[in-house]
C-alpha cells in the first residue's frame, strides 16, 4: 500500500459492499475501520464499527437500527486493497439490533408469511374447518409483552373471526430464538389454540436472530429488552469471516 489513508480506505469500502451484499436494502450504512495507520499495514486492526439504519434482512424484516462492534482483526491487507477481506482468525463481536414493532408487523404481512397462513386446519363448531388468516396486527404495547390481532376467514363456513392475545418474549436456551410465553387470550374461543400457535410459529421465525447473521457469523442473545414501540435485542458474535461481495 502506498499511504495507510489509501489502505483504510479500501478495507472499509471492501466492508461496506460485503455486508450490502447480504441485505435487501440498506437507508444508511457506515464502516469504521480503528487501527494506527502503521498497524494497518501489517493487516493488524484495533477493532471494526459497524453502523446500520433501516436495514432489511431476511423475511423482509426491517431492523432500525444495527451496531456491531468488533474486537480485534488480523487480515491480509494486499487482499484488502483489492477488496478481498479475509480474517487470519475469527473474532468476537458485540451487536445491537432494534426492532420498531411496524416493522415487525409489516414481515408479519409480507406474502412469504401470508402464505404460510393461508390454509389452516382448525376444529370449528365441532367440525375440522380450514382457516385462513388475512391480517395479523403486532404491537408492543407496555414493558415485556407484546400483542397480536388476527383476522382470520372460516372457508367452509364463509364466516369471520377474530383472534386477540398477549406474550411474553423470552429467549430460547439456544440463545438464537426469541420465543413468546405465557400466552394470554383476550376471550376463549374453540379454534385459538391452533390459530395462535400458527401465529406464534411464524413470530418466531421472524423473530429468529440467524435473520441477522450475514456469511460466516454467529450470533447468541445477551440481552432482550421490550418496551413500547420497540424491541431491542443484544448479542455476542463470533465472525469467522467478512461476506464477500
Amino acid at each position: 500500500m502506498n499511504s495507510p489513508d489509501i489502505g483504510e480506505q479500501a478495507v472499509t469500502k471492501a466492508a461496506e459492499v460485503g455486508l450490502e451484499s447480504q441485505l435487501d436494502q440498506a437507508e444508511d450504512l457506515d464502516i469504521d475501520i480503528r487501527s494506527n495507520p502503521l498497524d494497518l499495514v501489517q493487516g493488524d486492526v484495533d477493532s471494526v464499527s459497524v453502523k446500520g439504519e433501516g436495514l432489511v434482512m431476511k423475511k423482509e424484516l426491517r431492523a432500525e437500527k444495527l451496531r456491531i462492534e468488533t474486537d480485534s482483526i488480523s487480515i491480509d491487507p494486499m487482499k484488502a486493497a483489492l477488496g478481498d477481506i479475509e480474517l487470519d482468525y475469527p473474532t468476537e463481536g458485540r451487536m445491537l439490533v432494534v426492532l420498531k414493532e411496524e416493522d415487525i408487523q409489516r414481515a408479519f404481512n409480507s406474502e412469504y408469511i401470508k402464505d404460510k397462513l393461508s390454509s389452516l386446519e382448525i376444529s370449528y363448531d365441532g367440525d375440522t374447518v380450514t382457516a385462513k388468516i388475512e391480517r395479523v396486527k403486532f404491537t408492543l404495547p407496555e414493558m415485556g409483552k407484546v400483542k397480536i390481532e388476527a383476522d382470520l376467514e372460516i372457508k367452509e363456513k364463509k364466516q369471520n373471526e377474530q383472534i386477540s392475545f398477549t406474550a411474553v418474549p423470552e429467549v430460547s436456551s439456544a440463545g438464537d430464538i426469541i420465543e413468546l410465553k405465557s400466552v394470554e387470550y383476550d376471550r376463549q374461543a374453540e379454534y385459538n389454540q391452533n390459530i395462535a400457535k400458527a401465529i406464534i410459529d411464524s413470530a418466531e421465525e421472524i423473530l429468529d436472530l440467524r435473520n441477522f447473521e450475514v456469511d460466516e457469523m454467529s450470533l447468541r442473545v445477551r440481552k432482550l429488552e421490550v418496551e413500547a414501540g420497540k424491541l431491542s435485542i443484544e448479542a455476542d458474535a463470533v465472525i469467522e469471516n467478512f461476506p464477500d461481495a
